[in-house]
């Protein structure tokens, strides 16, 4: 963060630096690049104890005894607590009450924690671990999620009675939600044969997406430390802190005043950080046995331990008349949410209700499922639902074009949205939305240059297959695609979703300084330094102190769906305009404002107080002399509501976000190894708050949607993981990430602090389908399973 220079007495001609659109050095940035920030895993205290999970071996299995006996026996072992030491509530979750704490019946996932332990050494803690004894009845998994969906003779997850059901999801069986959506000829009962019969092209496809993976880095941790006053201090890496405790506080009996949560270095999230990992587990075994305790998972507990991105079954068929026009569409779409529901309705929310994507459709019908199984649960992950629905209609945009002959982008302008246009849910698009201009920027980009316009065309670098030698050029084919994806941002159907601020001006050291105190957790995304750009945009200061982050200030709800810079951002914005009124009161009191002049016409700039037509009045040191002026404030956002269950009409969303991405590909079609040779995109963001974070976040989207396309999925067989770790989970490296460039538009949201659109999730919507499309484009292959394997390439069944 920027320093200030020392106010020269009646100087009034500073100016505030590092506000809203400059590009101010994160806080954190030099601690983590050089190695010495703190995350989570880091937390020591002299007195702690280790804790760590005994886990299911089985994915299904009922429970019927578990010993303790031997476990406690061991010197150094301090507590083996089992579901019969739960304090309170035994189960907890996310949107549902249904996942246990400890299992207490049946497991349900392998991976499933079943007993806990503290010990005085890690290593003890796993030996106890490996004396517990559990008495396991197997059962067959449930692992097929149209079977669990559809067949009424499938077994059941969670059997009947034991949880509440919620009608208004159409929860049933297996099902946790079904949403349909019906528009045009849909509502009245009509059947496709008849406006299949209209269409001069009829495409109809299955698409699948496979299980991704998060991939943060820091694994999951934190530290659990009892209280003189019988609560508990969790000092936790998480993305929602209040929500974190609204959990953990009925499950440990106690109010939620004594259960304290602070921010603790976070190493990534996007999602598997909103669902509570080992934070219930710490508290339990910090308040019996009275001592700090750590928990640090290691990378194989971490793919357990955490959900993933959900696999989705899709069909799709889309009908257009010889000119392009949509004429209709239908999708069928099924989302494994595994053995606990997490985030999955809300899953389904918006697979169905962007599931045709940002295209002029007049017949819809969409049934979207999300289900339990047997499999690894599944939760948040950037652009949850959206991304798998892209996927499949950007792929049937792309086979539609082929068969009417026409340009894909050509296809897509022909039935873009825009402002004014509807979404399949009826909701207005009220804001901004320049489809048609971004799909036409991106396909006019630069291409880059053939392989053989190259300075050094015979570089293995630049080959598929790299330095591993696998390839000098020969089977390499070029290939070019595109995808454009609608992404709702901030929360959804009717959620009140709100942030809170609080703001402090006063004098330290004789300069004006702001402090500004959230619940908002920084995962990375650098709100940390957008949170000090606001403060000093709207009180004209250059010293501004974040305050670390925890329960001791209004909920600041999750940081996910892109929704804390327009969120917290709009909190701090608030709270600051509250605080600058404050200070033009305190000013009028000293008689540093002149009769007559109106609050709208002062502010606040570098560090004086101004006014539009006098100019500078005063320093704001003069005006704060031996005064504070705190504020706290709520923002939110306005209404939305739920789908209607029937038809799936409403206005659910918040606000939307579009990118559109060209991808060029060099494919070695007999080896099947593809090299992204550019990824380009174009992006409308409302309003840049900081254009170094915002190329990041652009960048890092594409770069997960790129890892979707070609290597990221979490091979589950029979409801058990093959490959929880590193070594067999594939995530793009630097070398795997091609040069990208990015084109950034700024029509601003004017329902948005500032206009902005949040910006980090629709990169990777467009990401995946352009890069497989481009892939298709080199091979002519129908590609319909992301991630694309080798063998979908060279055409062998494996």
């Amino acid at each position: 963060m920027s320093g200030t220079a020392t106010r020269a007495p009646g100087d009034l001609s500073s100016t505030t630096r590092d506000g809203v659109g400059a590009s101010p050095r994160r806080p954190d940035g030099t601690l983590k690049v050089t190695g010495e920030f703190a995350y989570s895993s880091d937390m020591w205290m002299e007195d702690m104890l280790w804790g760590m999970t005994l886990r299911s071996p089985h994915p299904h299995a009922r429970i019927l005894g578990i010993d303790t006996t031997e476990a406690l026996k061991l010197p150094g072992v301090h507590a083996v607590l089992t579901h019969e030491d739960v304090p309170g509530e035994k189960r907890y979750g996310l949107e549902y009450q249904d996942q246990p704490v400890l299992a207490f019946d049946k497991v349900r996932y392998k991976g499933e924690a079943v007993a806990i332990v503290a010990a005085d050494h890690p290593e003890t803690a796993r030996r106890a671990l490996e004396r517990v004894k559990v008495d396991y009845e197997v059962l067959d998994p449930v692992s097929d999620s149209r079977r669990a969906a559809f067949d009424p003779d499938c077994p059941l997850v969670h059997e009947d009675g034991s949880l509440p059901v919620h009608a208004e999801y159409n929860q049933h069986g297996n099902v946790v939600r079904h949403q349909p959506i019906r528009t045009g000829a849909f509502t009245e009962g009509g059947g496709v044969e008849g406006l299949r019969a209209q269409a001069a092209a009829v495409v109809s496809t299955e698409y699948e997406v496979g299980m991704q993976d998060q991939a943060f880095l820091g694994p999951e941790s934190g530290m659990a430390v009892p209280a003189e006053d019988g609560g508990v201090d969790l000092y936790i890496a998480t993305q929602w802190l209040h929500v974190d405790q609204r959990q953990i506080a009925p499950a440990l009996g106690l109010p939620e005043d004594r259960v304290r949560l602070t921010l603790a270095g976070v190493g990534g999230a996007f999602g598997a950080r909103e669902d509570l990992s080992m934070q219930i587990h710490a508290c339990m075994l910090a308040l019996h046995t009275g001592r700090p305790v750590k928990i640090v998972y290691n990378r194989e507990e971490s793919f357990y331990g955490h959900v993933h991105r959900h696999p989705a079954k899709m069909r799709f068929e889309h009908g257009a008349a010889e000119d392009g026009t949509l004429l209709y569409a239908t999708l069928e779409i099924v989302v494994d949410g595994g053995a606990y529901a997490s985030a999955t309705p809300a899953v389904v929310g918006v697979a169905s209700s962007l599931g045709i994507g940002p295209y002029e459709v007049p017949n819809v019908k969409v049934d979207a499922y999300g289900v339990y199984t047997t499999n690894p649960p599944c939760g948040a992950m950037r652009g949850f639902g959206a991304v798998q629905a892209c996927f499949g209609y950007e792929s049937q945009m792309d086979k539609l074009a082929a068969e009417l002959g026409m340009h894909p982008v050509d296809l897509r302008i022909k039935n873009a949205m825009k402002q004014g246009s509807r979404i399949i849910t009826g909701q207005l698009m009220d804001t901004p939305l320049p489809m048609a201009d971004m799909l036409q920027r991106a396909k006019d980009m630069p291409l880059p240059p053939a392989r053989e316009q190259l300075p050094d065309p015979s570089d293995l670098r630049t080959l598929p297959g790299g330095v591993a030698n696998t390839t000098h050029g020969e089977g390499v084919v070029r290939g070019v695609g595109y995808g454009v994806g609608l992404k709702n941002l901030c929360f959804s159907e009717g959620f009140d979703d709100y942030s809170t601020a609080r703001v402090r001006l006063e004098l330290i050291g004789g300069e004006p300084a702001a402090m500004v105190h959230t619940a908002a957790a920084e995962v990375g995304q650098g709100l940390v330094t957008v949170k000090g750009q606001i403060a000093r945009t709207e009180l004209g200061v250059e010293r501004v102190t974040i305050h670390p982050s925890d329960t001791q200030v209004g909920s600041a709800g999750s940081s996910s769906a892109s929704r804390q810079s327009y969120m917290t951002g709009g909190a701090v914005k608030t709270a600051c305009e509250a605080v600058r009124s404050r200070v033009f009161e305190l000013a009028r009191e000293r008689g540093l404002v002149p009769p007559g002049r109106p609050d709208s016409g002062l502010s606040l700039q570098g560090g004086k107080l101004v006014s539009d037509t006098d100019g500078p009045l005063a320093p704001l040191a003069d005006v704060l002399e031996g005064a504070a002026v705190e504020e706290t404030r709520e923002f939110h956002h306005r209404p939305t509501r739920m789908l209607d269950p029937t038809l799936g009409q409403g206005d659910s969303h918040t606000q939307f976000g579009m990118c559109v991405h060209r991808a060029v590909v060099d494919v070695d079609v007999e080896l099947g190894l593809v090299k992204v040779v550019a990824l380009d995109a174009v992006q409308d963001v409302g309003k840049v708050m900081h254009p170094q974070q915002l190329a990041g976040q652009i960048q890092g989207g594409s770069t997960q949607g790129l890892g979707l396309a070609l290597m990221e999925e979490i091979q589950v067989q029979d409801s058990q993981i093959r490959n929880p770790s590193f070594t067999d989970y594939l995530i793009p490296t630097i070398l795997d990430t091609p040069p990208m460039r990015i084109d950034v538009l700024e029509h601003a949201d004017p329902n948005a602090p500032y206009g902005l659109r949040g910006a980090g999730e629709p990169p990777t919507l467009s990401s995946t389908p352009a890069i497989v499309a481009a892939v298709r484009d080199a091979t002519g292959r129908a590609l319909t399973h992301a991630p694309v394997r080798p063998e979908d390439i060279v055409g062998i069944e494996l």
